[in-house]
């Protein structure tokens, strides 16, 4: 999983940032907690939902019903979503490798990606500033490429904060294009966001918010910062 070096393997072709590359619903402080999430008006504890879902998981081998995707929000930063996020892809890898062998198929070599929408920004506009050195530019956007189809192929996916007001239109654009060939393809997708989802129709279009609202079950985060739950390089989102 984690290849020769621990670096790499299925969780590092999948862009699990590091910080987060060993958790899982066993080792997630997010999902031992005891924290409350609305489904809708309903409230409801977060590491049974988790838990639920993730029994869903060995759906990709049967090609019966598919599996559901998650909206993940919260007005406030560190209440977990991201933590929560990257337990569910690394479980879904997890799923993934040991139901293949199982089976006697070959697993994937990339099941899940993770795209940091911030960091993916980060390439754009390395390569779309005006006298960018191609040195920068021409890297950047391979890079940035690359990341885009993968997001878009990938059995599973984490989208990490789409809410994004702050964009260009050709960002946005092929942010939408991301998502929409994911919605369109009924390819499970974890998405986090600041913003409750029937906000999304202001970021993208009307149309898309609505399919993302018909494949997604939306937790809503409550609470205050979690940050410092996880002793890692990073905090906690």
């Amino acid at each position: 999983m984690h290849g020769f070096s621990g670096t790499g393997g299925r969780v590092g072709s999948a862009g699990v940032p590091a910080d987060y590359r060993l958790l899982t619903l066993a080792t997630s402080p997010v999902a031992k907690a005891d924290i409350d999430v609305y489904v809708g008006p309903d409230k409801r504890k977060l590491n049974a939902i988790i838990r639920e879902y993730v029994s869903t998981f060995t759906r990709m081998f049967d090609g019966g019903e598919r599996v559901k995707s998650l909206y993940l929000y919260s007005e406030s930063p560190g209440t977990g979503k991201t933590t929560t996020a990257a337990a569910l892809i690394n479980e879904w890898l997890i799923v993934n490798y040991i139901g293949s062998l199982k089976r006697g198929r070959q697993p994937f070599d990339r099941p899940a990606v993770f795209l940091d929408v911030n960091e993916w920004q980060s390439l754009y506009n390395q390569f779309n500033r005006p006298r960018v050195p191609d040195s920068i530019a021409q890297p950047a956007a391979a890079r940035y490429y690359e990341a885009q189809e993968a997001a878009k192929s990938a059995p599973f996916a984490v989208l990490d904060d789409i809410g994004l007001r702050e964009a260009s239109e050709g960002f946005r654009g092929d942010l939408h294009a991301i998502i929409n060939e994911r919605v369109t393809s009924g390819r499970p997708t974890v998405y986090t966001s600041n913003l409750p989802m029937a906000e999304m129709a202001d970021v993208f279009d009307a149309r898309l918010a609505d399919r993302i609202r018909d494949q997604c079950v939306e937790l809503n985060f409550t609470g205050t910062s979690k940050r410092g739950m996880r002793k890692t390089n990073g905090g906690e989102r």
